[in-house]
């Protein structure tokens, strides 16, 4: 065991140490077991569940080595169907000898959290007060939270922690789920054409719609996201330990912890209608699996057709939620097919200035040239929340993407019928995009047949003049 002085030490002696009885929650709860009990009751004893072991915080405990004194992790069988016999997953810094994740929790907002500690504006023995966070409405137990094949990307559990809470872990959640309103032009746009018509329960005639929806982090089992990508336990570890420069050691000196938080963005879940009857292959269910596109998605911009297909999509789900079934949206943070915001914008440049300017025929290339690879989303983890939600059969799948298909269908779902994007609904800048894709294998449907060779070389984009003579004015204060 390795003990270094902590930043933190200064801020403990402006800020004495509190308890965690003094930060637990005043009462409890049963599946919604996000809650502690209150600070009378005595924990239960043979149950099974170790007694929480809590690390003092004025220093930092680096126990990166399987053989390390005092390192005692909690076992997680992933894949057991009892949340108590499978274990939680505990990756707070208050339990760092039973600590059996990799990573830390919220992705990457756990830089700003520690952010936070820095400035003195969060105390780091701060439990949080969970007895009011607790689900909506109930998502499974389903078939697939047993099976690793199924779910190995999310914590099934995750929001549920049976007397692990009760006995003190800080345990925190990776799902969260809640209720809304959504408020979206397009569809406000659907009523007014009357393509939508308000029923005053899924939607408002205000326009909006009601959905149930849940927030989830992603929690890698090493073993099986191995798997998935044909590749040893061993090569995933070193190969995400390069990659982000020595970041989490423990990928190479912990071969016995089998479970990662990786820092990226999770995924949101947005249903229309009864969550209840998404399991039931009789009954309707649409779906559209979105990866998130920021310039589109928010901004509108009309280089690519994310947002009109976004937005069909849920006209799609509020229409079947109408007929008696049910809608479903999953909206992944895979910004620029997960190369992130700033490659994706180095190959607009680059699709914008080659010669011949921005065609059909070079879409994909662009994106080699600036990033080495076309795409990084890797659909061999998107099926994950499907099988989390007890989807068996899809009736309706809004997208034209073979690789999202695929993936789905390889996992044992059903897929009846794919819904091309309307043609009217692509911005002119985007046919570009479009175009390359049914060339390369998407599912066109009747609306885009015959895009051949001819078709490819004709279509192109926007042009901006980033570099023709008569802008020299306007760019000469940029420094190339």
């Amino acid at each position: 065991q390795h003990l270094l002085p902590s930043p933190l030490a200064a801020h403990k002696k402006a800020n004495s140490r509190k308890s965690i009885e003094q930060h637990r929650p005043n009462n409890y709860s049963s599946f919604d077991t996000m809650s502690a009990p209150p600070p009378h009751k005595k924990p239960r004893v043979n149950d099974g569940i170790p007694t929480p072991q809590f690390t003092q915080l004025d220093y930092v405990n680096l126990t990166s080595h399987t053989d390390s004194f005092d390192v005692d992790p909690i076992p997680i069988s992933w894949g057991h169907p009892d949340p108590i016999v499978r274990g939680p997953v505990i990756c707070t810094v208050r339990h760092s000898s039973q600590r059996n994740a990799i990573g830390a929790h919220s992705g990457s907002y756990c830089v700003y959290t520690g952010l936070a500690v820095a400035a003195g504006k969060l105390n780091p023995d701060y439990v949080p007060n969970l007895k009011l966070t607790s689900p909506v409405f109930k998502i499974g137990p389903h078939p697939g939270w047993s099976d690793p094949r199924k779910i190995a990307s999310i914590d099934p559990f995750g929001h549920v922690y049976g007397g692990y809470l009760d006995k003190g872990f800080d345990i925190r959640p990776t799902i969260a789920v809640t209720k809304a309103h959504i408020d979206l032009p397009e569809t406000r746009e659907a009523v007014a054409a009357g393509r939508l018509v308000p029923d005053g329960k899924i939607l408002l005639p205000t326009g909006q719609s009601v959905v149930s929806k849940a927030a989830i982090e992603p929690v890698w089992y090493l073993p099986e996201i191995a798997r998935r990508f044909g590749c040893t336990e061993t090569v995933l570890r070193q190969s995400i330990f390069r990659m982000t420069n020595g970041m989490y050691p423990e990928l190479i000196t912990r071969p016995d912890i089998k479970i990662f938080l990786p820092p990226i963005g999770g995924l949101t879940i947005y249903i229309w209608g009864d969550p209840d009857t998404i399991p039931d292959e009789d009954i309707e269910l649409t779906c559209r699996v979105h990866d998130e596109c920021n310039g589109s998605d928010v901004f509108g911009s009309d280089i690519c057709t994310c947002r009109p297909y976004l937005t069909h999509a849920i006209e799609e789900c509020i229409k079947t939620a109408q007929r008696g079934g049910c809608g479903l949206v999953i909206y992944f943070r895979k910004e620029g097919r997960s190369l992130g915001e700033v490659t994706k914008y180095l190959v607009y440049n680059t699709r914008k200035r080659q010669e011949g300017g921005d065609s059909a025929e070079n879409y994909f290339s662009c994106t080699e040239q600036v990033a080495g690879v076309q795409d990084t989303r890797f659909q061999a983890l998107m099926p994950d929340p499907l099988h989390f939600l007890g989807v068996t059969k899809i009736h309706n799948f809004i997208s034209m993407s073979d690789m999202k298909y695929n993936a789905i269908v390889n996992t044992g779902i059903e897929i009846v019928n794919r819904v091309e994007i309307p043609q009217e609904l692509v911005p002119l800048d985007a046919k570009v995009e479009i175009t390359a894709k049914v060339f390369h294998g998407y599912a066109g449907g009747k609306t885009y047949q015959g895009i051949d060779t001819n078709e490819m070389k004709k279509t192109v984009g926007r042009e901006y003049g980033y570099d023709k003579p008569e802008n020299d004015n306007k760019r000469k204060n940029i420094v190339e």
